[in-house]
């Protein structure tokens, strides 16, 4: 069993920065993919980032490649998400999930895990 604990989120201006946290319980954590995805109000949820067990393969969707940044610690049981030049159309609620294996993946399905979601909100 692994819980994960967002953190981070907030109000920001367009063009600003926010550095989102995922804390895992569990000795387990290396051992496990990460992914973060969001979700905005009347949208399904949405892909985001993911990264595998190392933190050597990353992948991004084309929405936010070149502006978010997904990383892990290992050491410490947490990935992050850098998030620059923030937009008004990534507002939304982002929830870090896990997955019970080295690899990495797009989809929701493949995740066991999830976050309670932490909101972010870009203002115009």
């Amino acid at each position: 069993q692994v819980q994960l604990v967002e953190s981070g989120g907030g109000l920001v201006q367009a063009g600003g920065s926010l550095r989102l946290s995922c804390a895992a319980s569990g000795r387990t954590f290396s051992s496990y993919a990460m992914g973060w995805f969001r979700q905005a109000p009347g949208k399904e949820r949405e892909f985001v980032a993911a990264i595998n067990w190392s933190g050597v393969s990353t992948y991004y969707s084309d929405s936010v490649k070149g502006r978010f940044t997904i990383s892990r610690d290992n050491a410490k049981n947490t990935v992050y998400l850098q998030m620059n030049s923030l937009k008004p159309g990534d507002t939304a609620v982002y929830y870090c999930a896990a997955r019970a294996s080295y690899g990495l993946d797009v989809r929701n399905i493949a995740y066991n895990y999830w976050g309670q979601g932490t909101q972010v909100t870009v203002s115009s």
